[in-house]
C-alpha cells in the first residue's frame, strides 16, 4: 500500500533514474513521456509505460485514468518533466518562452489538479516537484528558464500550506549540475535564439562554462533518485531538498552574499 507513482518525463536523466530505483525498492511504477519509445527499459524491468505530454488535457487525463483503473489509488506523483529554454531574453519568442512555462509550470500544476481529489480521498499522498537551484539564483541567458522554476518555487511553497491539512506532503527537490540530456537541449536552444547577433560573444563563453560545468564534474542522476526516495521514505520529509552538495554550497553563498558580489562574480566568470 502507499506505493503507487506516476513519474512524468521518465525517458530519461533523473525521471529515468528514479524510476529505475523506485522499480528496484517495491514502488507500483507508471512512467510516462512524449519519447515513449524511450521508456521500453523501464517497461522490461516492470514499470507501465504510457504516453504523456504535459501540455496536452487529454494526455494529462488519460495517465491519471490508467493509474487509476488499474490501481484505484496514487500515492506519490513525481513532477520531472522539463527543459530549459536558454537564450537571451530580448531573442527568445514569446510563444517559446509561453511554451517554457506551459512545460515547467502549468502542465505540473494541472496534472497536480487532478491528482488532488483522489489523495484527498485516500487522505494521503506525496507531490514530488522537481525544481532546481536555478529557482533561486540567476544566470545570464537563462531568464525564461529561471523565471519558470523560481515561479514553481512559490507555486509549491502556496501548494504545500494548503494540502498538509489533508495528510498530502509536497517536496521540492533542487538539483544543481547533473549529467543528463537536460544540458544538451538548453545548449541547443541557446545557440539557436543567441548564437548570432548582439549575445553571440556572451552566448560563446557561457556555452563553454555551461559545457564544462556539465560534464566535467557533475554526477549523474542517481544522486537525484536517491535523494527522491529518501523523502518518500520519511514520514516527515523536508519542504525542500537541495542536491548534490554542490547545489547547497552554491545556494548558502547565494544567500550569504550581497548582489553586488554576486554580479561580480557572473561578471568574473564570464569574462
Amino acid at each position: 500500500m502507499n506505493n503507487v507513482v506516476l513519474i512524468t518525463g521518465a525517458s530519461s536523466g533523473i525521471g529515468k533514474a528514479t524510476a529505475k530505483l523506485l522499480l528496484a525498492n517495491g514502488y507500483k511504477v507508471y512512467a510516462g513521456a512524449r519519447r515513449v519509445e524511450n521508456l521500453k527499459e523501464l517497461e522490461y524491468l516492470g514499470a507501465r509505460i504510457m504516453p504523456l505530454d504535459v501540455t496536452d488535457e487529454a494526455s494529462l487525463q488519460s495517465a491519471i485514468g490508467t493509474v487509476i483503473d488499474a490501481e484505484g489509488r496514487l500515492d506519490i506523483l513525481i513532477n520531472n518533466a522539463g527543459y530549459g529554454a536558454h537564450g537571451a531574453i530580448e531573442d527568445i519568442p514569446m510563444s517559446e518562452a509561453r511554451r517554457q512555462f506551459d512545460v515547467n509550470l502549468f502542465g505540473l500544476a494541472r496534472l497536480t489538479q487532478l491528482a488532488l481529489p483522489i489523495m484527498r480521498r485516500q487522505g494521503s499522498g506525496k507531490i514530488v516537484n522537481i525544481s532546481s537551484i536555478a529557482g533561486k539564483i540567476t544566470m545570464p541567458l537563462g531568464g525564461w528558464y529561471h523565471a519558470s522554476k523560481y515561479a514553481l518555487e512559490a507555486y509549491s511553497y502556496a501548494l504545500r500550506a494548503e494540502v498538509r491539512r489533508f495528510g498530502i506532503k509536497a517536496i521540492l527537490i533542487e538539483p544543481g549540475a547533473i549529467k543528463t540530456e537536460w544540458d544538451i537541449v538548453a545548449l541547443a536552444n541557446l545557440s539557436k535564439y543567441s548564437g548570432n547577433g548582439p549575445y553571440a560573444a556572451l552566448t560563446e563563453k557561457l556555452h563553454g562554462k555551461f559545457r564544462a560545468g556539465y560534464r566535467a564534474g557533475a554526477p549523474g542522476p542517481e544522486v537525484v533518485a536517491a535523494t527522491i526516495l529518501k523523502a518518500l521514505r520519511s514520514s516527515r520529509p523536508a519542504a525542500r531538498y537541495a542536491v548534490p552538495f554542490q547545489a547547497r554550497l552554491i545556494l548558502f553563498m547565494n544567500w550569504l552574499l550581497p548582489d553586488r558580489i554576486l554580479d561580480a562574480g557572473i561578471n568574473f566568470l564570464l569574462k
